[in-house]
């Protein structure tokens, strides 16, 4: 805790008189080519870019999920050569004059990996850019001791693109691909009528279709209870896994990318004793796969 408060002070110092400092090289984005850019604007990734010239890029993702997430991740054109901590603080821009700077958290530095900031800092460091305020991220250069980095994320041509950013992440999913990946649907009883937590959840499963490309391939494996005879089970578990199918094909799902089955009363996943029990075995399996390299 010493060294790192330490560390702290040492920044916050160079944040009063950076500019005045020849050991502080600072990487920042003039007003003439400050750029912030929405690269990725869909209901499952929202991700916010900014370049910082000569030095690397930032950005700004949120996914979707149950949690409203965000990270930030700062891609480094020289990767750090030791471990360490960036101080993270707000400096006013220098049109502002008599405006102090303020430390708002750190940021680790890993050996040969970027870094990255986890979700309450990476809103802080938004909320700060949304202020017109500069935040700065400080630490020891790790080949000249002499020297610190300082490198600026610019508020200028910022506003325009975060309210893209915040609209986009505003229609975010709110699922993500591991709520849904595994999903059992039940029956009512004599039908291929789902239960109504059933149909929400095939809702959801469509739009995650319809908004997902990369997803290679959609299982559907339809089983009944053990009520009735085995051939009306059979042909009934047929029907109900055809009218999932349908379903995903009417919302623009690729035929090709989906399979179907029916299993009738087999692979039972409990006993057929009393009505609860059956109703655990009147179910429609329905798993979704994506290429390993794009799942990992």
């Amino acid at each position: 805790m010493r060294n790192r408060w330490s560390y702290s002070v040492l920044a916050l110092s160079a944040v009063v008189a950076f500019s005045a400092q020849a050991g502080v090289r600072h990487y920042v984005a003039e007003l003439d080519n400050s750029q912030w850019q929405l690269t990725r604007n869909s209901p499952l990734q929202c991700e916010l870019q900014h370049q910082i010239p000569r030095y690397g890029r930032v950005h700004f993702v949120s996914d979707a999920g149950k949690q409203l997430d965000l990270k930030m991740q700062m891609d480094m054109r020289q990767l750090p050569d030791s471990y360490g901590v960036a101080a993270v603080q707000s400096l006013a821009p220098r049109w502002w004059p008599g405006e102090q700077g303020y430390a708002i958290g750190d940021m680790r530095l890993y050996k040969q990996f970027n870094s990255e900031l986890p979700k309450q800092l990476a809103w802080t460091v938004l909320s700060e850019l949304e202020k017109g305020r500069y935040p700065t991220f400080f630490y020891q250069d790790w080949y000249n001791e002499r020297d610190q980095v300082a490198i600026g994320l610019s508020a200028a041509n910022f506003k325009a693109s975060y309210d893209t950013f915040m609209s986009c992440v505003n229609n975010l999913l709110k699922f993500s691909f591991e709520d849904i990946a595994y999903s059992v649907l039940n029956y009512e009883s004599g039908g291929d009528e789902l239960t109504n937590g059933s149909k929400r959840k095939l809702a959801q499963i469509g739009q995650y279709l319809q908004a997902d490309k990369d997803l290679q391939l959609v299982l559907i494996d339809a089983y009944t209870d053990s009520y009735g005879s085995h051939s009306v089970n059979q042909k009934l578990s047929e029907q109900r896994a055809a009218k999932i199918r349908e379903f995903f094909i009417a919302m623009g799902i690729d035929a090709d990318r989906i399979r179907s089955e029916g299993h009738g009363e087999s692979r039972h996943v409990a006993a057929n004793d009393n009505s609860l029990e059956r109703r655990k075995n009147r179910r429609v399996v329905i798993q979704l796969s994506k290429p390993l390299d794009v799942a990992l």
